[in-house]
Protein backbone atom coordinates (compact mmCIF):
# COMPACT_ATOMS: atom_id res chain seq x y z
CA UNK A 1 0.00 0.00 0.00
CA UNK A 2 1.38 3.39 -0.92
CA UNK A 3 2.18 5.64 2.01
CA UNK A 4 0.14 8.41 0.49
CA UNK A 5 -2.93 6.17 0.73
CA UNK A 6 -2.28 5.34 4.35
CA UNK A 7 -1.21 8.63 5.81
CA UNK A 8 -1.67 11.48 3.34
CA UNK A 9 -4.08 13.13 5.75
CA UNK A 10 -1.65 12.93 8.63
CA UNK A 11 0.97 15.42 7.56
CA UNK A 12 -0.20 18.30 9.73
CA UNK A 13 1.45 17.63 13.08
CA UNK A 14 4.00 15.58 14.99
CA UNK A 15 5.38 12.60 16.80
CA UNK A 16 6.78 10.99 19.86
CA UNK A 17 9.10 12.76 22.22
CA UNK A 18 11.27 12.35 25.34
CA UNK A 19 11.93 8.88 26.70
CA UNK A 20 11.30 9.66 30.38
CA UNK A 21 10.71 6.38 32.16
CA UNK A 22 8.47 5.63 35.10
CA UNK A 23 4.96 6.27 36.25
CA UNK A 24 3.33 9.08 38.08
CA UNK A 25 0.14 10.75 39.11
CA UNK A 26 -1.36 14.15 38.69
CA UNK A 27 -4.43 15.70 40.21
CA UNK A 28 -4.97 12.68 42.47
CA UNK A 29 -6.65 14.41 45.39
CA UNK A 30 -9.99 12.89 46.34
CA UNK A 31 -13.07 14.23 44.67
CA UNK A 32 -16.56 14.71 45.98
CA UNK A 33 -19.07 12.17 44.73
CA UNK A 34 -20.90 14.75 42.63
CA UNK A 35 -17.75 16.20 41.02
CA UNK A 36 -16.89 14.92 37.54
CA UNK A 37 -13.25 13.94 37.12
CA UNK A 38 -10.88 12.17 34.74
CA UNK A 39 -8.57 9.22 35.36
CA UNK A 40 -6.27 8.59 32.40
CA UNK A 41 -4.22 5.40 32.30
CA UNK A 42 -1.31 6.35 30.05
CA UNK A 43 0.38 3.80 27.80
CA UNK A 44 3.58 5.68 27.00
CA UNK A 45 6.17 5.97 29.83
CA UNK A 46 8.39 8.19 27.70
CA UNK A 47 5.87 11.04 27.86
CA UNK A 48 4.46 10.48 31.36
CA UNK A 49 5.63 13.84 32.70
CA UNK A 50 4.10 15.70 29.76
CA UNK A 51 0.70 14.13 30.37
CA UNK A 52 0.95 15.04 34.04
CA UNK A 53 1.70 18.65 33.11
CA UNK A 54 -1.25 18.70 30.71
CA UNK A 55 -3.48 17.36 33.49
CA UNK A 56 -2.31 20.07 35.88
CA UNK A 57 -2.87 22.84 33.34
CA UNK A 58 -6.35 21.56 32.53
CA UNK A 59 -7.29 21.42 36.20
CA UNK A 60 -5.99 24.96 36.72
CA UNK A 61 -8.06 26.19 33.79
CA UNK A 62 -11.30 24.27 34.39
CA UNK A 63 -11.27 23.08 37.99
CA UNK A 64 -11.84 19.49 36.82
CA UNK A 65 -9.45 17.06 38.50
CA UNK A 66 -7.41 14.85 36.18
CA UNK A 67 -5.45 11.90 37.50
CA UNK A 68 -2.73 10.41 35.30
CA UNK A 69 -1.20 7.03 36.00
CA UNK A 70 1.41 5.54 33.68
CA UNK A 71 1.95 1.81 33.28
CA UNK A 72 5.51 0.52 33.25
CA UNK A 73 6.98 -0.52 29.91
CA UNK A 74 5.39 -3.75 28.71
CA UNK A 75 2.90 -3.81 31.61
CA UNK A 76 -0.07 -1.87 30.23
CA UNK A 77 -2.50 -4.77 29.85
CA UNK A 78 -1.68 -6.09 33.31
CA UNK A 79 -2.03 -2.63 34.84
CA UNK A 80 -5.33 -1.99 33.05
CA UNK A 81 -6.73 -5.31 34.28
CA UNK A 82 -5.85 -4.32 37.83
CA UNK A 83 -7.09 -0.72 37.63
CA UNK A 84 -10.33 -1.37 35.73
CA UNK A 85 -11.57 -3.60 38.56
CA UNK A 86 -11.25 -0.83 41.15
CA UNK A 87 -14.05 1.48 42.29
CA UNK A 88 -11.98 4.44 41.07
CA UNK A 89 -11.32 2.89 37.63
CA UNK A 90 -9.76 4.68 34.65
CA UNK A 91 -12.29 6.77 32.76
CA UNK A 92 -9.93 7.13 29.80
CA UNK A 93 -7.63 4.36 28.61
CA UNK A 94 -6.00 2.94 25.51
CA UNK A 95 -6.28 -0.08 23.25
CA UNK A 96 -3.74 -1.07 20.63
CA UNK A 97 -6.11 -1.95 17.79
CA UNK A 98 -8.62 -4.67 16.88
CA UNK A 99 -7.06 -7.28 19.17
CA UNK A 100 -7.12 -4.84 22.07
CA UNK A 101 -10.72 -3.93 21.32
CA UNK A 102 -11.76 -7.58 21.43
CA UNK A 103 -10.21 -7.86 24.88
CA UNK A 104 -11.78 -4.66 26.26
CA UNK A 105 -15.02 -4.21 24.29
CA UNK A 106 -17.11 -4.47 27.47
CA UNK A 107 -15.47 -1.27 28.71
CA UNK A 108 -15.42 0.73 25.47
CA UNK A 109 -18.03 3.48 25.15
CA UNK A 110 -19.52 4.14 21.72
CA UNK A 111 -17.88 7.37 20.50
CA UNK A 112 -19.67 7.80 17.18
CA UNK A 113 -21.64 10.86 18.32
CA UNK A 114 -18.76 12.60 20.09
CA UNK A 115 -16.80 15.68 19.01
CA UNK A 116 -13.61 13.64 19.41
CA UNK A 117 -14.63 11.24 16.64
CA UNK A 118 -15.74 14.20 14.55
CA UNK A 119 -12.24 15.67 14.79
CA UNK A 120 -10.68 12.81 12.80
CA UNK A 121 -9.40 13.72 9.36
CA UNK A 122 -10.16 10.17 8.23
CA UNK A 123 -12.86 8.37 10.19
CA UNK A 124 -11.79 5.04 8.68
CA UNK A 125 -8.86 5.10 11.08
CA UNK A 126 -11.15 4.52 14.07
CA UNK A 127 -11.90 1.14 15.64
CA UNK A 128 -15.45 0.28 14.63
CA UNK A 129 -17.83 -2.54 15.42
CA UNK A 130 -21.14 -2.60 13.57
CA UNK A 131 -22.51 0.94 13.67
CA UNK A 132 -20.44 1.88 16.72
CA UNK A 133 -17.07 3.60 17.13
CA UNK A 134 -15.09 2.37 20.11
CA UNK A 135 -11.51 3.58 19.66
CA UNK A 136 -10.20 6.88 18.26
CA UNK A 137 -6.51 7.08 17.23
CA UNK A 138 -4.55 10.05 18.52
CA UNK A 139 -1.18 9.79 16.75
CA UNK A 140 0.80 8.19 13.97
CA UNK A 141 4.32 6.88 14.53
CA UNK A 142 7.17 5.38 12.58
CA UNK A 143 10.10 3.12 13.29
CA UNK A 144 13.10 1.77 11.43
CA UNK A 145 16.87 1.76 11.79
CA UNK A 146 18.03 5.06 13.24
CA UNK A 147 21.52 6.09 12.18
CA UNK A 148 24.05 8.77 13.05
CA UNK A 149 24.94 10.46 9.78
CA UNK A 150 28.26 11.75 11.14
CA UNK A 151 29.52 8.23 11.83
CA UNK A 152 28.29 7.03 8.46
CA UNK A 153 30.03 9.91 6.68
CA UNK A 154 33.24 8.96 8.51
CA UNK A 155 32.83 5.41 7.24
CA UNK A 156 32.21 6.53 3.64
CA UNK A 157 35.59 8.30 3.74
CA UNK A 158 37.51 5.14 4.78
CA UNK A 159 39.67 3.23 2.32
CA UNK A 160 37.68 0.53 0.53
CA UNK A 161 34.28 1.60 1.88
CA UNK A 162 31.57 -0.57 0.35
CA UNK A 163 29.38 2.45 -0.46
CA UNK A 164 29.89 6.19 -0.65
CA UNK A 165 26.46 7.37 0.55
CA UNK A 166 23.36 6.20 2.41
CA UNK A 167 21.44 6.29 -0.89
CA UNK A 168 23.32 3.15 -1.92
CA UNK A 169 22.06 1.20 1.09
CA UNK A 170 18.64 0.16 -0.18
CA UNK A 171 18.49 -3.58 0.51
CA UNK A 172 19.67 -6.13 3.04
CA UNK A 173 22.68 -7.38 1.10
CA UNK A 174 24.13 -3.89 0.91
CA UNK A 175 23.32 -3.17 4.57
CA UNK A 176 25.04 -6.41 5.62
CA UNK A 177 28.10 -5.65 3.49
CA UNK A 178 28.40 -2.19 5.03
CA UNK A 179 27.76 -3.32 8.60
CA UNK A 180 30.37 -6.06 8.46
CA UNK A 181 32.93 -3.71 6.91
CA UNK A 182 32.19 -1.14 9.63
CA UNK A 183 32.68 -3.82 12.28
CA UNK A 184 36.11 -4.59 10.82
CA UNK A 185 36.90 -0.85 10.97
CA UNK A 186 35.25 -0.06 14.32
CA UNK A 187 38.50 1.10 15.95
CA UNK A 188 39.13 3.45 13.04
CA UNK A 189 35.56 4.73 13.32
CA UNK A 190 35.75 5.12 17.10
CA UNK A 191 32.71 2.92 17.77
CA UNK A 192 32.18 -0.18 19.90
CA UNK A 193 29.74 -1.73 17.46
CA UNK A 194 27.69 -0.87 14.40
CA UNK A 195 24.40 -1.53 16.21
CA UNK A 196 23.50 -0.64 19.77
CA UNK A 197 22.81 -3.62 22.01
CA UNK A 198 19.82 -5.85 21.39
CA UNK A 199 17.86 -5.46 24.63
CA UNK A 200 16.35 -8.51 26.32
CA UNK A 201 16.13 -7.51 29.97
CA UNK A 202 12.65 -8.36 31.35
CA UNK A 203 10.02 -6.24 29.55
CA UNK A 204 12.62 -4.77 27.17
CA UNK A 205 12.26 -7.09 24.17
CA UNK A 206 9.37 -5.34 22.38
CA UNK A 207 11.61 -4.04 19.60
CA UNK A 208 12.13 -7.64 18.44
CA UNK A 209 9.07 -9.72 19.41
CA UNK A 210 6.72 -7.00 18.17
CA UNK A 211 8.35 -4.40 15.94
CA UNK A 212 10.83 -6.64 14.13
CA UNK A 213 8.39 -9.56 13.91
CA UNK A 214 6.05 -7.15 12.13
CA UNK A 215 8.17 -7.40 8.97
CA UNK A 216 7.78 -11.12 8.19
CA UNK A 217 4.10 -11.03 9.14
CA UNK A 218 3.52 -7.98 6.94
CA UNK A 219 4.95 -9.75 3.91
CA UNK A 220 3.12 -12.98 4.68
CA UNK A 221 -0.18 -11.08 4.85
CA UNK A 222 0.70 -9.24 1.66
CA UNK A 223 1.34 -12.49 -0.22
CA UNK A 224 -1.96 -13.95 0.99
CA UNK A 225 -3.93 -10.76 0.35
CA UNK A 226 -5.21 -10.69 3.93
CA UNK A 227 -5.02 -8.40 6.97
CA UNK A 228 -5.05 -11.17 9.58
CA UNK A 229 -4.61 -14.94 9.76
CA UNK A 230 -5.71 -17.63 12.21
CA UNK A 231 -2.52 -19.54 11.38
CA UNK A 232 0.84 -18.45 9.98
CA UNK A 233 3.49 -20.31 8.02
CA UNK A 234 6.26 -17.89 9.10
CA UNK A 235 7.34 -18.01 5.47
CA UNK A 236 9.69 -15.07 5.94
CA UNK A 237 11.45 -16.42 9.03
CA UNK A 238 14.81 -16.48 7.25
CA UNK A 239 14.41 -12.78 6.49
CA UNK A 240 13.76 -12.12 10.17
CA UNK A 241 16.86 -14.17 11.00
CA UNK A 242 18.91 -12.18 8.47
CA UNK A 243 18.48 -8.85 10.23
CA UNK A 244 18.39 -10.24 13.77
CA UNK A 245 21.72 -12.01 13.24
CA UNK A 246 23.16 -8.83 11.74
CA UNK A 247 22.13 -6.91 14.85
CA UNK A 248 23.56 -9.31 17.41
CA UNK A 249 26.76 -10.11 15.50
CA UNK A 250 27.75 -6.48 14.82
CA UNK A 251 26.79 -4.99 18.16
CA UNK A 252 28.28 -3.11 21.08
CA UNK A 253 27.81 -6.19 23.26
CA UNK A 254 28.44 -9.91 23.00
CA UNK A 255 25.26 -11.88 22.21
CA UNK A 256 25.64 -13.69 25.54
CA UNK A 257 25.03 -10.39 27.34
CA UNK A 258 21.80 -9.27 25.66
CA UNK A 259 19.64 -10.62 28.49
CA UNK A 260 20.94 -7.91 30.79
CA UNK A 261 20.42 -4.98 28.40
CA UNK A 262 17.52 -2.53 28.46
CA UNK A 263 16.22 -0.17 25.80
CA UNK A 264 17.72 2.67 27.87
CA UNK A 265 21.14 1.00 27.62
CA UNK A 266 20.79 0.66 23.88
CA UNK A 267 19.71 4.26 23.36
CA UNK A 268 22.52 5.54 25.59
CA UNK A 269 25.08 3.62 23.52
CA UNK A 270 23.78 5.32 20.40
CA UNK A 271 23.60 8.74 22.06
CA UNK A 272 27.21 8.49 23.25
CA UNK A 273 28.51 7.57 19.80
CA UNK A 274 29.37 4.00 20.74
CA UNK A 275 27.12 2.72 17.94
CA UNK A 276 26.23 4.02 14.50
CA UNK A 277 22.74 2.50 14.29
CA UNK A 278 19.86 1.37 16.47
CA UNK A 279 16.39 0.02 15.69
CA UNK A 280 13.70 2.17 17.28
CA UNK A 281 10.99 4.71 16.54
CA UNK A 282 10.74 8.47 16.28
CA UNK A 283 9.83 8.63 19.98
CA UNK A 284 13.49 7.85 20.72
CA UNK A 285 14.84 11.34 19.98
CA UNK A 286 13.74 12.73 23.32
CA UNK A 287 15.64 10.02 25.14
CA UNK A 288 18.73 10.29 22.94
CA UNK A 289 18.91 14.07 23.28
CA UNK A 290 18.64 13.91 27.07
CA UNK A 291 21.43 11.39 27.63
CA UNK A 292 24.25 13.16 29.49
CA UNK A 293 27.14 13.47 27.06
CA UNK A 294 24.96 12.98 23.96
CA UNK A 295 27.00 13.54 20.79
CA UNK A 296 24.25 13.00 18.20
CA UNK A 297 23.35 16.25 16.46
CA UNK A 298 19.75 17.08 15.57
CA UNK A 299 20.52 17.46 11.88
CA UNK A 300 22.51 14.22 11.76
CA UNK A 301 19.96 11.68 13.02
CA UNK A 302 18.06 9.87 10.28
CA UNK A 303 15.98 6.77 9.49
CA UNK A 304 16.80 3.80 7.28
CA UNK A 305 14.15 1.14 6.50
CA UNK A 306 14.57 -2.27 8.17
CA UNK A 307 15.83 -4.36 5.29
CA UNK A 308 15.55 -8.15 5.57
CA UNK A 309 16.25 -9.45 2.06
CA UNK A 310 12.72 -9.47 0.66
CA UNK A 311 12.44 -9.18 -3.12
CA UNK A 312 11.80 -5.59 -4.18
CA UNK A 313 12.66 -4.07 -0.82
CA UNK A 314 14.47 -1.24 -2.59
CA UNK A 315 11.01 0.37 -2.65
CA UNK A 316 10.31 -0.33 1.03
CA UNK A 317 9.91 2.54 3.45
CA UNK A 318 9.90 2.58 7.24
CA UNK A 319 7.11 1.08 9.36
CA UNK A 320 4.32 3.61 9.93
CA UNK A 321 1.10 3.22 11.88
CA UNK A 322 -0.39 3.49 15.34
CA UNK A 323 -1.27 1.33 18.31
CA UNK A 324 -2.68 4.26 20.22
CA UNK A 325 -6.47 4.50 20.40
CA UNK A 326 -8.38 6.39 23.06
CA UNK A 327 -11.30 4.61 24.71
CA UNK A 328 -13.71 6.01 27.26
CA UNK A 329 -14.82 3.63 30.01
CA UNK A 330 -18.43 2.65 29.32
CA UNK A 331 -18.78 1.62 32.97
CA UNK A 332 -17.87 5.09 34.29
CA UNK A 333 -20.51 7.64 35.25
CA UNK A 334 -21.93 9.77 32.46
CA UNK A 335 -20.40 12.84 34.10
CA UNK A 336 -16.93 11.28 34.17
CA UNK A 337 -17.31 10.09 30.59
CA UNK A 338 -18.13 13.60 29.46
CA UNK A 339 -15.30 15.05 31.55
CA UNK A 340 -12.87 12.62 29.89
CA UNK A 341 -14.04 13.62 26.41
CA UNK A 342 -13.75 17.32 27.29
CA UNK A 343 -10.20 16.79 28.55
CA UNK A 344 -9.10 15.04 25.35
CA UNK A 345 -10.81 17.71 23.23
CA UNK A 346 -8.91 20.39 25.16
CA UNK A 347 -5.57 18.58 24.71
CA UNK A 348 -6.00 18.24 20.94
CA UNK A 349 -8.14 21.29 20.26
CA UNK A 350 -7.09 24.20 22.47
CA UNK A 351 -4.14 26.44 21.64
CA UNK A 352 -2.31 25.55 24.85
CA UNK A 353 -3.00 21.84 24.49
CA UNK A 354 -1.98 21.70 20.83
CA UNK A 355 1.24 23.54 21.58
CA UNK A 356 2.23 20.86 24.09
CA UNK A 357 1.09 18.07 21.77
CA UNK A 358 3.35 19.42 19.04
CA UNK A 359 6.36 20.58 21.04
CA UNK A 360 6.37 18.32 24.11
CA UNK A 361 4.48 15.15 23.25
CA UNK A 362 5.69 15.50 19.68
CA UNK A 363 2.71 13.68 18.18
CA UNK A 364 1.79 13.41 14.51
CA UNK A 365 -1.94 13.66 15.03
CA UNK A 366 -4.88 12.55 12.85
CA UNK A 367 -7.09 15.48 13.88
CA UNK A 368 -8.46 18.37 11.81
CA UNK A 369 -7.73 20.78 14.65
CA UNK A 370 -4.06 21.00 13.63
CA UNK A 371 -2.95 23.29 10.81
CA UNK A 372 -0.20 22.66 8.30
CA UNK A 373 2.20 24.96 10.15
CA UNK A 374 1.83 23.07 13.44
CA UNK A 375 4.70 20.75 12.62
CA UNK A 376 7.34 19.03 14.73
CA UNK A 377 10.74 20.28 15.68
CA UNK A 378 11.71 16.72 16.58
CA UNK A 379 14.18 15.52 13.90
CA UNK A 380 12.91 11.93 13.86
CA UNK A 381 9.31 13.09 13.55
CA UNK A 382 10.45 15.09 10.52
CA UNK A 383 11.99 11.91 9.16
CA UNK A 384 8.68 10.08 9.56
CA UNK A 385 6.93 12.85 7.66
CA UNK A 386 9.61 12.67 4.96
CA UNK A 387 8.96 8.96 4.46
CA UNK A 388 5.20 9.47 4.60
CA UNK A 389 5.50 12.03 1.81
CA UNK A 390 7.67 9.88 -0.49
CA UNK A 391 5.33 8.44 -3.12
CA UNK A 392 8.14 6.27 -4.50
CA UNK A 393 8.22 4.15 -1.35
CA UNK A 394 5.73 1.72 0.11
CA UNK A 395 5.00 1.85 3.80
CA UNK A 396 5.19 -1.20 6.04
CA UNK A 397 1.94 -1.17 7.97
CA UNK A 398 1.74 -2.01 11.66
CA UNK A 399 0.39 -5.54 11.27
CA UNK A 400 1.57 -6.45 14.76
CA UNK A 401 -1.75 -5.04 15.92
CA UNK A 402 -3.19 -8.39 14.83
CA UNK A 403 -0.73 -10.50 16.83
CA UNK A 404 -2.87 -12.91 18.85
CA UNK A 405 -1.85 -11.92 22.38
CA UNK A 406 0.81 -10.59 24.69
CA UNK A 407 1.55 -14.20 25.58
CA UNK A 408 2.50 -14.89 21.97
CA UNK A 409 4.87 -11.94 21.98
CA UNK A 410 6.36 -12.84 25.35
CA UNK A 411 6.97 -16.44 24.24
CA UNK A 412 8.61 -15.25 21.02
CA UNK A 413 10.80 -12.85 22.98
CA UNK A 414 11.90 -15.64 25.30
CA UNK A 415 12.76 -17.84 22.30
CA UNK A 416 14.72 -15.03 20.65
CA UNK A 417 16.75 -14.56 23.81
CA UNK A 418 17.50 -18.28 23.95
CA UNK A 419 18.54 -18.20 20.30
CA UNK A 420 20.71 -15.10 20.72
CA UNK A 421 22.57 -16.64 23.66
CA UNK A 422 23.13 -19.93 21.85
CA UNK A 423 20.68 -22.02 23.87
CA UNK A 424 18.09 -22.72 21.14
CA UNK A 425 18.30 -23.38 17.41
CA UNK A 426 16.37 -21.31 14.90
CA UNK A 427 14.15 -24.12 13.62
CA UNK A 428 12.85 -24.73 17.14
CA UNK A 429 12.04 -21.04 17.47
CA UNK A 430 10.14 -21.04 14.18
CA UNK A 431 8.11 -24.12 15.08
CA UNK A 432 7.21 -22.66 18.48
CA UNK A 433 6.12 -19.33 16.96
CA UNK A 434 3.85 -21.04 14.44
CA UNK A 435 2.23 -23.18 17.13
CA UNK A 436 1.90 -20.33 19.64
CA UNK A 437 0.19 -18.15 17.03
CA UNK A 438 -2.39 -20.86 16.32
CA UNK A 439 -3.06 -21.64 19.98
CA UNK A 440 -3.35 -18.00 21.02
CA UNK A 441 -5.59 -17.10 18.07
CA UNK A 442 -7.91 -19.97 19.00
CA UNK A 443 -7.93 -18.86 22.64
CA UNK A 444 -8.79 -15.24 21.84
CA UNK A 445 -11.53 -16.34 19.41
CA UNK A 446 -13.43 -18.12 22.17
Amino acid sequence: MKMKKVTATMLTAVMAAGMLTGCGGSGESAKKDDEPSVYYLNFKPEVAEVWETLAEKYTEETGVKVKVKTAASGQYEQTLKSEIAKTDAPTLFQINGPTGYNAWKDYCMDLKDTELYGMLLDDNLAIKDGDGVYGVPYLEEGYGIIYNEEIMDKYFATSGAKVKSMDEINNFDKLKEVAEDMTAKKDELGIEGVFASTSFAPGEDWRWQTHLMNLPIHYEYQDAGVTDEAEISFAYNENFKNIFDLYINNSCVDPAMVGSKSVDDSMAEFALGKAAMVQNGNWAWGQISQVEGNVVKEDKIKFLPIYTGVDGEEKQGICIGTENYFCVNSQASEADQQASLEFVKWVFGSDEGKKMVTNDLGFITPFNTFSADEVPSDPLAKEVIRYMSDENLETVSWDFLTFPSQTFKDNLGASLLEYATGNQDWDTLVEAAIEDWKVEKEATAQ
